[in-house]
């Protein structure tokens, strides 16, 4: 079975969407993970229903696939990165993030998207650990349960620093929602090092959602080029094929947008070389 590989849409944002599409299709992609965000497809503004509808006749029409991944920093508040999350204090906050995460479970739903992928978030100080998790539980109940009845995966994502960091976390929450998908970033498992990332694959093989990949160094969190960092990348992808994954596996190098126009066919043109 060949792999089929996406690149995520952080790493193009200074490319119009129809151009950045355009890049990852000619570029022998097989799919887009598609980063909701204000500059490439706001979900919360008017007209996002227009949008989508024109970003699904281009994905049609170049015959592309989709992960929706809904890790925009500033989203939803300019000022405080990645805030609010499924475990913000105030009622309001976790309200506008389970409001997001529907719209992007809807997107997904238009797009014929593989996965969505989300994550839990960091506790502030001052919230309580039991509170974190009662109020993480609950959310990802409405998660799931939006999920269902549109017909898209909901794929937790391990962030390292953040409640569900490790992919032992994300055991613990699937022991409370078995229908909860793994959304598995291989370079954060060589970041928190809790396992070697070709490991983490056939471990969880039965609960992988979807699965992105860079390389990154130990224990330091910046997603790098490939042929950069620490990663086996041929390995991860030999257990990627080994346990039949067929859906999308989304390059990720959030970092590389001001070089997208060489970044993006360099990074398909080594996950093709690097094997041979």
């Amino acid at each position: 079975m060949e792999l089929r590989f996406a690149y995520n849409t952080n790493g193009t944002v200074h490319h119009r969407m129809e151009d950045a599409v355009a890049l990852v299709a000619d570029s022998g992609y097989d799919g887009i993970a598609l980063t909701l965000d204000h500059v490439v497809l706001d979900p919360m503004t008017e007209g996002w229903e227009r949008r989508t509808e024109v970003l699904a006749g281009e994905l049609r029409r170049r015959g592309l696939g989709c992960v929706i991944e809904s890790g925009a920093r500033f989203l939803l508040d300019p000022r405080d990165k990645h805030q609010p999350t499924l475990v913000s204090a105030a009622d309001e906050g976790r309200d506008r993030r389970l409001a997001f995460l529907r719209r992007s479970l809807d997107i997904g739903a238009m797009l014929d998207a593989e996965a969505m992928s989300f994550w839990a978030g960091s506790p502030k100080p001052e919230v309580r650990a039991e509170d974190a998790w009662d109020w993480l539980r609950a959310g990802v109940d409405q998660v799931l349960a939006h999920a269902e009845r549109v017909g898209v995966t909901a794929a937790m994502e391990p962030e390292p620093e953040m409640m569900i960091g490790t992919v032992d976390h994300f055991r613990q929450l699937h022991d409370l929602f078995p229908s909860l998908r793994l959304a598995l970033d291989l370079g954060h498992v060589m970041v928190t090092q809790e396992r070697v990332p070709q490991d983490a694959v056939r471990e969880f093989a039965a609960e992988l959602g979807t699965v992105s990949i860079e390389d990154m160094k130990r224990g330091d969190h910046v997603h790098l080029a490939f042929g950069d960092g620490d990663m086996d990348i041929p390995a991860c992808l030999d257990a990627l094929e080994a346990v039949g994954f067929s859906r999308l596996v989304c390059v990720e190098l959030s970092s590389d947008s001001g070089r997208a126009d060489r970044m993006v066919p360099d990074a398909r043109r080594w996950l093709a070389e690097c094997r041979r």
